[in-house]
């Protein structure tokens, strides 16, 4: 559902938005500039936390994945 909610927008940023989107639009563009932005953000966290976990695990061949892989199909 919905919520209303108040934020502040920069003078300039406002005045674009009002002249490059029709009213009754604006919501929508705001909507997805944030999924963007937030998408964005989740990953760069997702990044930071797994560059965390390489920092403390040994470094694995690409062949014994694929062998870890294959291993674990066979038994499923």
């Amino acid at each position: 559902m919905p919520t209303k909610v108040n934020f502040v927008l920069d003078d300039d940023v406002r005045a674009e938005m009002d002249r490059l989107v029709e009213s009754g639009k604006r919501s929508r563009v705001i909507n997805q500039a944030l999924r963007r932005e937030l998408l964005m953000l989740r990953r760069q966290h997702a990044a930071a936390e797994l560059d965390k976990l390489r920092s403390r695990t040994r470094a694995v061949r690409t062949r014994e994945i694929v062998d870890l892989v294959r291993r674990d199909r066979a038994r499923g």
